[in-house]
């Protein structure tokens, strides 16, 4: 949640006029419970998202996650029909299996580091080549996971693209 991926795609989201939670997954940070390899944090993902739905029930929702985020959000609701849109950031797509996720046809971007050391451009790229459109893939040179001494080129990325989704729909955030 405190993490400056985290925190510099959620200011995208506030710039732009959006509601924005975080929050840790359980047993990050003072959450209680134990880490869950990913099955318990789905529910986490999934608690979040009705919270949100409950205090903001005419917003749409839409999702963003960052690295063992992103692939939580892809696994448990990138294609749940309440998910207006998502950005995943740094997936670690040579760890976890996403069966499933290639049919979802709603807007998504994606944002990589070219030199990501858990999710290889290759194999995002690959992985990205069998999604439904509509779809976008940032390859950041230069970056790492982190995206260390590129964060403003992640942002302008998240804020470009809910912009053109915005526009494209003729819908305010």
């Amino acid at each position: 949640m405190h993490n400056k991926v985290v925190f510099r795609i959620a200011r995208a989201f506030q710039d732009a006029g959006f509601a924005v939670l975080r929050f840790n997954f359980r047993g990050t940070g003072r959450s209680e419970g134990g880490h869950d390899n990913g099955l318990g944090e789905q529910d986490d993902l999934r608690a979040a998202i009705a919270f949100t739905e409950e205090k903001y029930p005419d917003a749409e929702v839409w999702l963003a996650g960052f690295s063992f985020g992103s692939a939580v959000m892809l696994r448990a609701a990138a294609c749940d029909d309440r998910v207006r849109a998502f950005v995943a950031a740094g997936v670690p797509v040579s760890k976890y299996d996403f069966t499933g996720i290639a049919q979802c046809n709603k807007p998504k971007l994606f944002v990589q580091g070219s030199l990501d050391e858990f999710g290889p451009a290759q194999d995002v790229e690959e992985f990205f080549a069998a999604l439904d459109e509509p779809k976008e893939l940032k390859i950041i040179q230069g970056a790492d996971h982190f995206f260390e001494g590129v964060l403003v080129e992640l942002t302008d990325a998240v804020s470009s693209f809910i912009a053109s989704v915005d526009s494209s729909q003729g819908q305010t955030s």
